[in-house]
């Protein structure tokens, strides 16, 4: 590389150092002027290229040329004479004239490449496929549309012998005997069909360069032949299709004129061929506008539009669709359904889901409002239960959302896909419980139906079964339904073979299975059996920072049952529900709110304080009850409800001398939830002491 000097910086030099500045071969070692502001200067300084004032100070950094730019003579002489052996001075003329023959140099490379980029942009946009290959056979050009029919990329194709590329080219051949072949058909690996010319490429010393190819996928135009020939064939097939069609179908012309129906047309309208082809579109219509015609109009399907057909007016749905070929309308198809038949079907749809609902769980975990750490430990229960097999036992008071649970954690389980069966054992009269759950054979007694029956318990095999108010069976069916928990089997009534059965049992209850216990009206070994994961629902007035959510959780549900509107309660109605005891917990709460949004107006859409009803005991119209009463301090009822809770809870564990276990069980509430309480308030031995 040439270390250059450039002295002047007027036009000149200016000329120069953008010319010099795109070369590789030369570095310029600094630009010098007696004027700082000089254009040259200014364009050095922006690219980094050292400036001066004094020629001198650089001629001693192994400069290999100086180019004088200035146009005086003087200073071409000084620089003759200071130069050293090796530095060589070009005039500013000369230099000038090599800028100018080098830059039209670079014009012309630039114009040779502009054209030569244009050639290859033709050829790549045109549509026939193009290939060439040079004396050796290795490809060296291959176009977009060459790479669309091969299925290959230009990349891939470049400088590979041409048999890799086209294993069946004859381009090597032409290349051999230099004559061209027009017009040969080849068919391609990947199966597509060309038209293909060849022409060698000849020098002008009559010396073989290369060879070319051009041609042209005839794939569709040959499937479009055999389709063609085939056509009377495929014509043939598609009528005898819709004349076997279930579905009434009509077909009409651009204009509007019938072409074509099926006999199921002609069974549902009652009109033939004769009433129909060749005939208006509206021929078959008794009632409203054709939809022939205004599928013909808009060129836009229509579907599923009621309407009257044929003398006898019968009803129809019709769905009718525009035929276009081409971007040209050619006619439209219509298929009718008849309504009655439709209104058949939906009735026995009705009945399946019906049957199919009574079988299967609703809800899920994201149907169980609450998020409290009350109910928030409930769901945390219930989803590690729902992932083994045991057995569970939903303990809470009536209306807290037992049912919920049971049909959650059956879908949450490998069981979902089984039947989910749902048993009120307080609902079914003593007599025939146990025929129900465990099924009876033929003959057991008088009214058995002939082969048997099976009960709940098999209709739910490899499925869950829910057993809601276990508390109310009776001692001798709680001894049966023992042995099915422990021996994983029945015995239907008035047989004597077991049946082998793999239930997964579900049971609730509102009743305090300990007291039942001591009373002996609950067996104590099935109460183990059942007690395998108990899981406590809290009742509402535990859990009062749910009922914000509750509530517009129900009024989005009555909203879409009552057909209303409502999106919103006030703070002052609000504040009035979460004041409330809820003895009958989330029930009573969707009651209230259901009852309120009935007497709202229709355009109404927030429910206040006015639309609801006086609630029994709230502390707005409080009961007075007889004996003394502390004062109230201001506290508000959660507040105090938890204070009494805290007392109950302490005493009860210093009365068990800090015996956990044992002061779970004293309250009737699982040992889990005695320790969220106690850490809740900060109850422990050390603590009993301070109690007054």
């Amino acid at each position: 590389m040439k270390r250059v000097l450039v002295v002047g910086a007027g036009k000149g030099g200016t000329a120069l150092l953008t010319l010099l500045g795109g070369t590789e071969m030369m570095e310029i070692v600094a630009v010098v002027d007696t004027k700082e502001q000089a254009p040259g200067m200014q364009l050095a300084r922006r690219e980094g290229i050292p400036t001066g004032t004094d020629w001198k100070r650089y001629l001693n950094q192994d400069v290999d040329i100086v180019i004088e730019a200035t146009g005086d003579e003087g200073v071409f002489e000084e620089l003759l004479q200071a130069r050293s052996k090796k530095t060589v001075v070009i005039p500013g003329s000369v230099a000038y004239i090599t800028s100018e023959l080098l830059e039209e140099k670079n014009e012309l490379l630039s114009e040779l490449k502009r054209q030569t980029h244009k050639q290859e942009l033709i050829l790549s946009a045109i549509h026939d496929g193009m290939i060439v290959i040079d004396r050796s056979e290795a490809v060296t050009f291959m176009n977009r549309s060459a790479e669309r029919i091969l299925g290959t990329t230009r990349k891939e194709a470049m400088d590979k012998p041409i048999h890799e590329i086209i294993p069946t080219s004859r381009l090597s051949h032409v290349l051999r005997v230099r004559r061209k072949e027009v017009n040969q058909k080849l068919e391609l690996e990947n199966g597509r069909k060309i038209i293909t010319t060849r022409i060698p490429i000849i020098g002008s010393h009559q010396e073989v360069l290369g060879a070319f190819a051009v041609f042209n996928d005839i794939t569709e135009v040959v499937d479009l032949a055999e389709e063609v020939t085939d056509l009377k064939e495929v014509k043939t097939m598609l009528e005898a299709i819709i004349h076997s069609s279930e579905e009434a179908i009509s077909v009409v012309d651009e204009n509007g004129m019938g072409i074509m129906i099926n006999p199921a047309y002609t069974r549902i309208t009652g009109l033939s061929e004769k009433d129909i082809v060749g005939k208006p579109a509206t021929a078959d219509i008794s009632e409203g506008e054709s939809m022939h015609m205004r599928v013909l109009q808009t060129r836009r399907a229509v579907r599923g539009v009621r309407m009257s057909v044929g003398p006898s007016n019968k009803e129809v749905l019709v769905n009718v669709a525009p035929v276009i070929v081409d971007g040209k309308l050619k006619g439209s198809v219509g298929v009718l359904h008849d309504v009655s038949e439709i209104r058949s079907l939906t009735s026995e749809l009705r009945k399946a889901r019906q049957i199919i609902r009574s079988l299967e769980a609703k809800y899920t975990f994201d149907d169980i409002i609450g998020d409290s750490p009350e109910m928030t430990l409930a769901l945390e229960q219930a989803k590690v239960g729902a992932k083994t097999p045991a057995t569970v036992l939903l303990r809470g008071e009536s209306g807290t959302g037992k049912e919920l649970f049971a049909h959650a954690i059956h879908n949450e389980s490998n069981r979902r896909h089984n039947k989910f069966i749902r048993v009120n054992c307080a609902a079914i009269a003593e007599s025939i419980l146990e025929s129900e759950l465990f099924g009876y054979e033929e003959g057991a007694f008088s009214g058995a139906k002939r082969g048997g029956k099976r009960g709940y318990f098999e209709e739910a095999n490899h499925g869950s079964i829910f057993l809601d108010e276990i508390g109310e069976l009776s001692l001798p069916m709680q001894a049966k339904l023992l042995r099915v928990l422990q021996e994983n089997e029945i015995v239907r009534v008035g047989g004597t073979k077991p049946i082998s059965i793999d239930v997964r049992v579900i049971a609730a209850t509102n009743v305090k299975m300990e007291k039942a216990i001591m009373d002996k009206s609950f067996r104590e070994d099935l109460y183990y059996r059942l007690n395998r994961l108990p899981i406590f629902i809290p009742p509402l007035r535990e859990r009062n920072v749910d009922i914000s959510s509750l509530v517009y959780h129900l009024i989005h549900k009555i909203n879409q049952d009552y057909g209303r509107n409502v999106n919103d309660i006030s703070g002052e109605a609000l504040h009035y529900l979460e004041q409330y005891n809820w003895p009958g917990n989330v029930r009573e709460l969707e009651n209230i709110i259901g009852r309120a949004m009935i007497y709202m107006n229709m355009n109404e859409e927030e429910v206040k304080l006015s639309h609801l009803p006086e609630l029994f005991e709230h502390p707005k119209n409080p009961v007075l009850k007889e004996g003394p009463s502390k004062e109230w301090e201001g506290q508000t009822l959660q507040q105090s409800l938890e204070d009494f809770e805290r007392k109950v809870i302490k005493e009860a564990f210093r009365s068990c001398e800090g015996n956990k276990t044992k002061t779970a069980k004293a309250l009737g509430v699982s040992i889990r939830n005695l320790y969220y309480k106690l850490e809740k308030y900060g109850i422990d031995k050390t603590s009993m002491q301070d109690f007054s």
